[in-house]
């Protein structure tokens, strides 16, 4: 990642991409503190367009105050750099990463006096998990439970929760299957490891209470996608059989857009294939993110 052509913003100005460094005494590096953002921009007939800017930005200053990282930029510098970045690497379509970390000017816990950096990057980058995507993923409920919501506060999104994803994802991977599904710490569904979970039954979509997950961006839309198409979509503690049992199951976030869940742990979902609701989902969304669907343009900025 770091040896490439190509633009970074960085405190306030667009750098040189290898010129984007710090130092290995920084504060975030050391004990985890970081806010990041995953957004993404995409192709559209009117050029190249961020898919809900205000939101992610949004995301990614409330993830701040979470823990009381005061960011030396507004809502409209933030969404204007993401802007800029795209278009300084002169992309059609890609995803961004805004972060936001502590520096090297002090170490230890306390982080008062570690100066607020916050870097924002953008390039060409296909679908995470674009190899299972054409058939759908196998998924392993992992050993590894998501964090209690008094441990690590779920709706911030910072850089140490992540390190709970990579063990399940790791497991999973190295049992053989696509990705994994993390349970809450009272054996509720969470999520996945970089992902929100929805499933569908008799008609209806459901989807884990938010207790210990991420509010996912993509999640709201496909939420509101779901109901465009006259489906009801509900909020309630789901256990694995409730996912065992499903009609349909599938992934949802920027990273990985809209994904069908084939199986869980060796039992397949429905008949085993994408689902019906599943596939009309994604295609809805696939329409909305390159600005065919009229009703929905208001979700993204032209760069």
């Amino acid at each position: 990642m770091h040896d490439r052509d190509g633009w970074i913003w960085f405190d306030g100005k667009c750098v040189p991409w290898r010129s984007a460094t710090t130092h290995v005494l920084t504060h975030s590096l050391h004990y985890g503190l970081a806010v990041i953002e995953g957004v993404r921009a995409y192709a559209t007939p009117q050029g190249p367009a961020i898919f809900r800017l205000r939101e992610h930005t949004q995301r990614f200053l409330d993830s701040a105050r979470v823990y009381r990282l005061e960011l030396p930029y507004s809502a409209a510098v933030l969404e204007a750099a993401q802007r800029e970045v795209v278009r300084q690497n002169q992309l059609t379509a890609g995803y961004l990463r805004p972060i936001a970390f502590l520096g090297s000017e002090k170490l230890g816990l306390f982080p008062k006096g570690a100066g607020v950096h916050v870097a924002i990057a953008a390039w060409s980058w296909d679908r995470y998990l674009t190899a299972a995507s054409e058939r759908g993923l196998r998924v392993k409920t992992s050993s590894f439970a998501r964090q209690h919501v008094n441990a690590l506060p779920p709706r911030a999104k910072i850089s140490a929760n992540y390190a709970n994803s990579i063990l399940a994802s790791l497991e999973a991977q190295e049992d053989g299957y696509d990705e994994a599904l993390l349970l809450d710490t009272d054996g509720f569904v969470a999520e996945g490891p970089g992902e929100n979970l929805f499933i569908v039954k008799n008609g209806r979509l459901f989807e884990p209470a938010p207790t210990s997950a991420l509010s996912g961006i993509t999640r709201d839309s496909v939420a509101t996608l779901a109901h465009d198409l006259g489906y009801e979509v509900s909020e309630r503690r789901l256990t694995r059989d409730d996912v065992y049992l499903a009609d349909e199951a599938f992934f949802c976030g920027t990273a990985v857009e809209l994904q069908p869940i084939l199986e869980l742990d060796r039992r397949p979902i429905g008949n085993g294939e994408p689902g019906k609701l599943t596939l009309a989902l994604r295609a809805a969304f696939d329409a909305a993110v390159h600005g065919r669907d009229a009703k929905h343009l208001d979700w993204l900025t032209p760069v």
